[in-house]
């Protein structure tokens, strides 16, 4: 008689932020642990979600939304960070950066808008002028992020969107009952980068060790989440005066 198997494939959601923390911890030789290592442990896991943030674009954290254009109104906000730690009504929370975005009018056709830096836009001769947008800057703050347009909306934008796909940050821990918000793929180095985290208060000579082992498990996980799509790069050619 054959073996059978389990049916379910929801380990990566069921592995809960005390389960993380054990395993981080068995694999430093501490097995018995009290409030104080909880503490500690989650605080290290929220500090690595957010130097994941600075290893470039997360597939998981990508998503889409719109935003409703006003007439002569340029700037808007896509996330602010208020006192209580939530936002405001008229953006969404957590973005971190807007990946790419489109204008799209009332008969639902979008027309794709070109991301320029501060220094293109600063050198727009006059960033008033009303009519289609056509291009979008992105600025990142503290507590905030907006995007601002140019051209600036007119009145025959009023009422129209720009659709736009957007980075969300990695949502914090939370109690230790929470699953965390990574995919299954970054199981694997989420409790080695806890383990090489712990371990440079409780067994630094192992630390460099630890810390080979989670760059090598989350190079692996990066490469997986990439997108299997092909891309093609051309070269522009220019033909000066002569």
């Amino acid at each position: 008689m054959a073996n059978t198997t389990s049916g379910t494939t929801t380990f990566g959601k069921t592995f809960v932020i005390d389960d993380i923390i054990a395993e981080s911890y068995d694999r430093l030789g501490i097995f018995t642990l009290n409030g104080g290592h909880l503490k500690t442990a989650r605080r290290s896991l929220n500090i690595l979600f957010q130097e994941w943030g600075n290893r470039g674009l997360h597939y998981w954290e990508v998503a889409n939304n719109t935003i409703t254009l006003v007439d002569g109104t340029a700037v808007y906000t896509m996330w602010r960070s208020t006192a209580d730690g939530t936002s405001d009504a008229t953006a969404v929370y957590g973005v971190s950066d807007i990946l790419e975005a489109s204008y799209r009018n009332a008969s639902s056709v979008d027309t794709p808008l070109t991301k320029i830096g501060r220094s293109t836009y600063q050198g727009l001769s006059n960033k008033t002028s009303k009519g289609t947008p056509s291009q979008y800057f992105v600025q990142r703050f503290i507590d905030r992020v907006t995007i601002t347009l140019y051209l600036t909306p007119g009145a025959a934008e009023d009422g129209n969107f720009i659709n736009y796909y957007y980075q969300k940050r990695i949502q914090d821990v939370g109690v230790f009952t929470n699953s965390t918000d990574v995919p299954y793929r970054f199981v694997p180095c989420m409790s080695s980068g806890l383990s090489f985290y712990l371990s440079q208060k409780y067994q630094p000579p192992r630390t460099q060790e630890l810390k080979l082992l989670y760059e090598d498990e989350l190079a692996r996980a990066l490469k997986e989440d990439g997108s299997d799509t092909s891309a093609f790069i051309t070269p522009k050619t220019y033909y000066p005066n002569v």
